[in-house]
């Protein structure tokens, strides 16, 4: 039986009930986090923990606990769950609202949930086929540097990917790649590793910004910069990042082969790297 955390309980899954009045529910008005978990131990989690306090401080929701008591949270509830392989989902709402207006009241106690997902994604069958992209429009608001649970646009740009036989949608916004509907998009071109500087425009990848540190510290060029759907289908490899899948191959784009269509060693060696650096640092 799995088990949840709610606003400071711990308690079976199921039995977890959040206010219809929420403003997470009603607004999509709350913030969320989603952190690996790797031989049992948080992976980046001061990282995640950053962005978290970035984004709840972006639209004015006070921690109700500290960093560090949440992430203590997040390690009692791995260790509950003896969770070795998987995730940690965690969400902040403003809270239960019962007048339902579009103001808040300043009043209101935040929502802190948070669950595990067991996912053995270290040996994941996508690892050695890599997986395919679908491109479309951006649909989503302006503000993606908050990592908001308002996820309707990515959830469509999702569907309609899986409908075209791909496992991820890569969004186009202007001409130029912004990132994707769960991930950060990256191409391997003659000048390095390339993948879009983090704006307003896109979302800071945890697992993005510390891949693309240990490539520059393993001697690998990053090149920060937009690049084109036509770029990307003319790389010598794609991938992309997040916590979820740490490193993947992407070998199709929009139905055409990446590279020879199988993973690329830039990416094979970036994902061997992140699991090394997961593993050395993980709490």
């Amino acid at each position: 039986m799995s088990l949840a955390y709610l606003n400071g309980a711990f308690l079976p899954l199921e039995d977890v009930r959040i206010s219809p009045l929420d403003r997470g529910f009603l607004f999509a008005d709350g913030i969320y986090e989603v952190a690996a978990v790797i031989d049992g131990k948080l992976v980046d989690s001061a990282s995640h923990l950053a962005r978290l306090e970035r984004s709840t401080a972006a639209i004015g929701i006070v921690l109700p606990l500290p960093l560090a008591q949440i992430e203590a949270a997040q390690k009692e509830l791995v260790a509950r769950n003896a969770l070795i392989e998987g995730l940690v989902y965690l969400q902040i709402t403003r809270g239960a609202d019962i007048s339902r207006d579009f103001i808040a009241p300043t009043n209101l106690q935040p929502t802190l949930f948070l669950f595990v997902q067991d996912k053995p994604f270290l040996d994941a069958p996508a690892v050695r086929t890599g997986i395919a992209v679908a491109t479309m429009p951006d649909l989503r608001w302006k503000r993606r540097d908050i990592k908001s649970v308002g996820l309707l646009a990515q959830a469509m740009a999702k569907q309609t990917a899986k409908d075209a036989g791909a496992q991820e949608a890569w969004m186009v916004e202007d001409g130029f790649v912004t990132e994707g509907a769960s991930s950060t998009a990256f191409i391997v071109t003659d000048e390095g590793i390339v993948t879009r500087p983090y704006s307003q425009a896109v979302l800071a990848g945890c697992t993005g910004s510390a891949l693309a540190a240990l490539a520059e510290e393993s001697g690998l060029a990053v090149v920060r910069r937009p690049f084109t759907v036509a770029e990307a289908l003319a790389a010598k490899e794609a991938f992309i990042t997040s916590a979820s899948t740490l490193c993947q191959s992407v070998v199709r784009i929009d139905g055409q082969p990446i590279g020879d269509g199988a993973p690329g060693p830039v990416a094979m060696r970036l994902r061997a790297l992140y699991i090394d650096f997961a593993r050395a640092t993980g709490v």
